[in-house]
């Protein structure tokens, strides 16, 4: 403050306060100016400007827009940013036989069920998976090859591709108790609504939805003091996980799963659709791939209708975003309540 010799507290007018009140004379407020100072910066030094305060939203104007542009920042940040402690388990040896399998132009069956049948917990969890009241038409299932012929080619390499990403990432930290069997459901339900959009495939809708969230356990993994990090954000009212996410850890789950899905080679699309799933303004984005916008507005339609009791408020995310959600996939509030009837009907317990 100036004190109370200076009434008023504007800089500029000081000087003309000093010398109007008697206390100092012109040539000495000149005199005082020019005599050197410790630690004082020369008179007509210019302060450089404060660096730019980085905001620590996922949502920023800063993002990237595409997948190029994302696949770019995903290399530089595991090069030099935090990106580079992160350690990606490889890709499962069975997801990428089946990846190259499913890529063929016409899959070779004999060659998915002979993957199917490598492993005795696999074929056991697609035996089950046929038994389930989603999938049951008749006499249970005994044999895996029964098990394939009831569940067809898309819904094996769904099952597969499950227990294969569940295998590969094991959680066992009591703030993600359940991990798998939510993002199962949610990749059920992302299926099921895909199914009237067109352009967007059932199959890269499920495993959207499998693998929405999968930076978690990688971060768990990787990086100390990330399951407090899961607790506070939990807690906290005052900004979201994702950012307190990057405020502990200068980054967060959807980054890390976007470098999840680059790693294991999971294709530009699921990888685009995993970093921007909490930033939705990507929705409208036209710089963003159609494909990436349509996995994006089906996962804030599935997350809604998923809520376990419809009855109440609705969520900050579907407040802000289900109406640009709504129009992106061309649908109203009759095919809402037909999503919310099939997705309730073929939830496939996980």
């Amino acid at each position: 403050a100036a004190g109370p010799h200076f009434a008023t507290h504007d800089p500029s007018t000081w000087p003309e306060q000093a010398t109007g009140g008697g206390l100092w004379t012109v040539d000495a407020l000149k005199g005082l100016a020019e005599t050197p100072i410790p630690r004082r910066r020369p008179v007509g030094a210019v302060r450089s400007p404060p660096p730019a305060m980085t905001s620590h939203r996922t949502a920023s104007p800063s993002r990237p827009v595409g997948a190029t542009a994302i696949g770019a920042e995903l290399d530089a940040s595991r090069r030099q940013g935090p990106l580079k402690s992160i350690v990606v388990p490889p890709c499962p040896e069975l997801l990428v036989r089946l990846q190259r399998e499913l890529a063929a132009p016409e899959p070779n069956l004999l060659a998915i069920a002979s993957l199917a049948a490598s492993d005795v917990a696999m074929g056991a969890t697609l035996i089950r998976v046929a038994n389930s009241p989603a999938c049951s038409t008749g006499a249970p299932v005994r044999t895996l090859g029964q098990a394939l012929d009831r569940l067809g080619l898309s819904l094996t390499a769904r099952t597969m591709t499950d227990f294969a990403a569940r295998q590969a990432l094991k959680v066992d930290h009591p703030a993600l108790k359940g991990f798998w069997e939510r993002a199962g459901r949610q990749a059920q339900a992302l299926a099921a609504l895909a199914v009237d959009v067109p352009g967007l495939s059932a199959d890269l809708a499920y495993t959207y939805g499998l693998l929405c969230h999968v930076g978690m356990p990688v971060l768990l993994q990787s990086v100390r003091g990330y399951g407090a990090t899961l607790v506070e954000a939990a807690a906290r009212i005052d900004r979201t996980p994702v950012e307190t996410e990057n405020a502990n850890h200068k980054t967060d789950h959807a980054v890390v799963g976007a470098l999840v899905a680059r790693v294991w080679n999971l294709g530009p699309e699921l990888m685009s659709a995993i970093r921007l799933h909490h930033d939705l303004s990507a929705l409208d984005d036209a710089g963003v791939e159609l494909p990436v916008r349509l996995l994006l507005a089906a996962g804030v339609v599935a997350d809604h209708l998923m809520q376990p009791d419809p009855e109440s408020p609705p969520s900050a995310e579907w407040v802000r975003h289900g109406g640009a959600a709504l129009r992106r996939l061309g649908a109203d509030d009759a095919k809402l309540g037909l999503w919310r009837q099939r997705i309730g009907a073929t939830l496939v317990p996980a």
